[in-house]
């Protein structure tokens, strides 16, 4: 479990393709303190730490399942990565509930620079249970973010400067797919809406 506060960027260094699999290797400032089998949201993905090659790298692996619903399968060298270790127990959550498991990917559409932050629009496909509410939470790219305006098919977010200097948003353009995942309340709500509408 996750908060969608990121505490770093990392920078793939590696990528071995391995049958269906992908291994990659990350250089982070917490990759030193990391260890084996410890989870860590690579933009809002949760992998394992499987090797830690040398001090300052780690590797991960994203199976065929995991490649299919999230935008890890365009990574590349040198594609810089939000990274958060899991939450603590009793610690303050300053973002929100994040299971680290990608509902689908969404394209970023536009980006406004409103002279102090930005806004950003994200078009994502249609389904019952992809819900945002406007001053809901979002987790884009392993970032717990809050909704302003909700559509079926998208959204935006507003975007401080710290959070733009501290995450790769800063690095994305129109057209760029981004890691989604819908806030887990909304999820059960619509499962639930499904399931007893017709009774």
């Amino acid at each position: 479990m996750f908060t969608g506060i990121v505490e770093t960027l990392g920078t793939i260094t590696h990528i071995e393709h391995q049958g269906t699999n992908i291994h990659f290797t990350v250089q982070s400032d917490i990759s030193s303190v990391l260890k084996i089998d410890q989870s860590v949201a690579h933009d809002g993905v949760c992998l394992t730490v499987t090797e830690l090659p040398e001090p300052g790298f780690h590797k991960v692996t994203a199976i065929d399942e995991t490649l299919r619903k999230t935008a890890l399968k365009n990574w590349k060298i040198g594609t810089k990565v939000n990274l958060e270790r899991a939450m603590v127990a009793g610690a303050r959550l300053d973002g929100h509930l994040v299971q680290g498991h990608v509902d689908t990917t969404a394209t970023l559409v536009h980006v406004e620079d409103v002279q102090g932050s930005w806004n950003m629009h994200f078009r994502h496909p249609i389904a019952p249970e992809f819900i945002t509410v406007p001053k809901g939470s979002i987790c884009v790219n392993g970032i717990s973010l809050t909704v302003v305006i909700a559509l079926d098919d998208g959204f935006s977010v507003s975007i401080i400067p710290y959070t733009w200097q501290h995450t790769n948003l800063q690095f994305l353009s129109p057209g760029d797919p981004v890691n989604v995942e819908f806030d887990i309340l909304g999820k059960y709500i619509a499962k639930l809406f499904e399931r007893y509408k017709s009774i």
